[in-house]
């Protein structure tokens, strides 16, 4: 047996509309409170003594189902949260990456995205990575298929752990607000061997100190791997 110490954590932010809908506000009130703690949570990340990577759950490929006018307030929200974050992210030494297919985004926005990435691409206190129109399901099938165009006829997990538009560490702790227990398409290859955590805190209402006191717990657990 090994503790192992936290240098992957993923998030699944979940509860804006809650949190909204419960104080009598329209629902994309909660998506503005949402984005401020992204801002609060990835600072605490990039001066954590061993946090190298959080990848957040900002867009999944099932919230163009939502309605039309929030789906277009996220993506006015977006252009606006990497514009202003910019001075966040070159003061606190973090490099933004960005995984999903971007190619359903407005051309301004995915230009905005490719600049923010550019601009932050040599920082290295910690990389923030936002999974926008992304699905675990999706990102597997692309990374067979691109295995295929290679003229692959048989592949290993390394193949496609390298095929992966994640080819960092596996996650090891997967942090979910709101309750709700399932992962929602987020990771799947990554997540194979992650610690699971899930709060009933709405995530406007989501705080360092919470987040801090989690990984606490996280690093009181023992990760076996299948072994004994």
């Amino acid at each position: 047996m090994s503790k192992h110490i936290l240098k992957h954590l993923a998030i699944i932010m979940d509860g804006n509309g809650r949190w909204a809908t419960k104080r009598g506000l329209n629902r994309t009130k909660g998506h503005e409170e949402g984005a401020e703690i992204i801002r609060e949570i990835t600072t605490c990340c990039a001066n954590h003594p061993t946090i190298e990577t959080t990848t957040f759950y900002a867009f999944s490929t099932e919230n163009w189902k939502r309605p039309k006018l929030e789906v277009e307030f996220l993506m006015k929200m977006l252009d606006k949260y990497l514009k202003n974050e910019l001075t966040t992210y070159q003061e606190q030494n973090i490099r933004f990456q960005a995984i999903g297919d971007l190619s359903s985004f407005s051309k301004s926005l995915q230009k905005r995205i490719r600049e923010t990435e550019e601009l932050t691409k040599s920082n290295t206190s910690l990389t923030q990575i936002l999974a926008l129109n992304y699905g675990g399901r999706a990102e597997i099938t692309h990374a067979v298929n691109t295995l295929i165009k290679q003229g692959k006829s048989r592949v290993t997990e390394e193949d496609i752990s390298s095929a992966l538009q994640t080819p960092y560490s596996d996650i090891d702790l997967l942090i979910r607000t709101s309750g709700e227990e399932r992962v929602s398409n987020f990771l799947l290859w990554q997540l194979s061997y992650a610690e699971l955590y899930f709060t009933p805190t709405l995530w406007p209402d989501f705080t360092s100190e919470e987040m801090l006191e989690i990984i606490e717990n996280y690093q009181q657990r023992t990760r076996r791997f299948g072994g004994i």
